[in-house]
Parts: C-alpha cells; structure tokens; sequence
C-alpha cells in the first residue's frame, strides 16, 4: 500500500486544536490550503513538546543564522475552533523539525506511527510515541529523508518563523486549557471527582 505526503508548502493555516469535553479532549494538529484539510491525531504530551522544541529551534537559528524571529503581534492569535468535520488521517507516531536556511522556513513532518495491525493498542508513555526529532538543515536536507522513507504516511508543513510563533502560541493555550491541576499531586482535577494520592484517595 502506497503512503500519502499530505505537503501543505505553505498552509494557509496549520494549527492544533482539541475536539471533546475537558478530561476526554482529543489533541489534533489540522493544516488548510489549495481547498484541503488535513487532520492527524497525536497526544497531549507530543503536543506540548512539539511546541517547546520548535521554540529551541527557532532560538537556533536565530543564533546560528541571524534569522529574525519576530514576537507575536498582540491580538493576532488564532482562536478558531478547528474545521468540522475533523476528519483523523492517522495518529502520529514521530514528529520532525527541520529549519531550510535557502528559505529560512520551518519544516514540520508528523510521521503516522508504524505499528502491526496485530499488536494491541498501548498507551503512547515512552520515548518513541513521543518522540521529536529537531535539526538544522539546508535546503537538500530538509527533504533529504524522503529518500529512504519507510512508508508511512506523512502531513508536511512549511511555515515562516511568524507562523511557527503563532502555531507555538496557540498549541500552548491549547495545552493549557484542559483541567486544572490538583494543588497537592499536580494531576488534572476530574470535575466527576478527583482521587488524589496525597489525599490518602479521598475525593476532594
């Protein structure tokens, strides 16, 4: 079975979102261009760290480059709710960074993760479900890896370094914004009830 490269080289959008309630949200990256929509699901944690590590690398090219990274301009944020219907194209398994220095743009692959149709589903709590792979590349680089592409699908975006900080800004909100954490253990308060560990498993 052939894979499909979902490339949107620019979006006219790229953003993560959630759909469902707080405690069952589940985490989406979705890009729009050229009359598509293209949706892959990943989890909370992939999320979180996709935006931490394009902040590194936005911080290294700068450093390394002299690429302005501009702030984000106040009142600028994207807080649309996703496009309906939120259509998976498959769960991540691997996300990778790669800055192009021929067009100081941000390249971001989400990988579909590899497993056998025979294996059972397993919670994504080590490194490799989780994984981001950030670099530094030049142009030939930056599409160096479809060469020995294992054959999995692929959503591929090309942002600017202003649309990398709006997607960081956003996907950070949108972390943010499920349930507030315990003041004693630090896990998400359940609105059902919540069994705090500290709490000798009393509700509170």
């Amino acid at each position: 079975m052939t894979h499909q490269v979902h490339a949107f080289e620019p979006p006219e959008r790229f953003v993560a979102g959630t759909v469902g309630p707080p405690g069952e949200r589940m985490f989406f990256l979705q890009a729009r261009g050229g009359g598509r929509v293209v949706s892959v699901a990943l989890e909370k944690v992939q999320v979180s760290l996709l935006a931490e590590k394009l902040e590194e690398l936005l911080a290294e090219a700068q450093r390394r480059f002299g690429v302005d990274v501009p702030e984000l301009p106040g009142g600028q944020s994207d807080n649309d709710p996703l496009e309906t219907p939120v259509d998976e194209e498959f769960r991540v398994g691997t996300l990778g960074l790669a800055f192009d220095v021929d067009t100081s743009t941000v390249v971001i692959e989400a990988i579909a993760v590899g497993e056998p149709e025979s294996e059972p589903e397993s919670e994504p709590d080590s490194a490799d479900a989780d994984a981001v792979a950030a670099l530094l590349a030049d142009a030939e680089d930056a599409d160096a890896d479809d060469a020995d592409d294992p054959g999995l699908d692929r959503l591929r975006v090309r942002l600017t370094p202003a649309a990398t900080r709006g997607f960081i800004d956003r996907a950070r909100r949108v972390v943010a914004a499920g349930r507030p954490p315990c003041p004693l253990c630090g896990q998400p308060l359940d609105p059902r009830g919540h069994l705090c560990p500290r709490n000798n498993g009393y509700h509170r």
